[in-house]
């Protein structure tokens, strides 16, 4: 029962390990793959006329009166094509460090709780006979509790 225990732990940890390591190569590998086709796109005449539209458009909406004042975008150029050319590293670190160390931490959570909880189910008689002398040892202290209180009302 304990190897099988034992066994089922060192799966459990070895799942939320390859999650935890799926989740952190994913994306950014996912996102090196697209960028190329994106910036293509993003380098079209047609993005550029879409982005001066809407520069357009929120500029005659930012002279209007109303509940909500637009801003005009300062970029020239549409910010997904900023971002996949100058801040597309940044990004990628970023991504690796933060689920680097929240999965990694999560992983060593995880792995804990796993451990913690096969230990109880191991020393299960042990940790039957500690909770009745705690209960024997707090009732007890009940006793006393209860006639001090009845000795300082009077």
């Amino acid at each position: 029962m304990v190897r099988r225990d034992a066994f089922l732990r060192t799966i459990a940890v070895g799942v939320v390990v390859a999650i935890w390591l799926a989740a952190l190569i994913v994306p950014p590998v996912m996102l090196l793959r697209v960028r190329a086709d994106w910036l293509e796109q993003l380098d079209r005449p047609e993005a550029q006329s879409n982005w001066d539209a809407f520069r357009r458009d929120m500029r005659q909406q930012s002279d209007r009166e109303g509940p909500v004042q637009r801003k005009v975008p300062k970029s020239a150029e549409p910010p997904a094509r900023v971002w996949l050319r100058d801040y597309f590293r940044l990004a990628v670190v970023a991504w690796v460090l933060f689920v680097g160390v929240l999965g990694g931490f999560f992983s060593l959570l995880v792995a804990g709780v796993l451990r913690g909880a096969a230990g109880r189910f191991r020393s299960s008689g042990k940790a039957a006979a500690s909770l009745a002398q705690d209960e024997s040892c707090r009732q007890g202290n009940d006793e006393k509790k209860h006639k001090r209180d009845a000795d300082d009302t009077q």
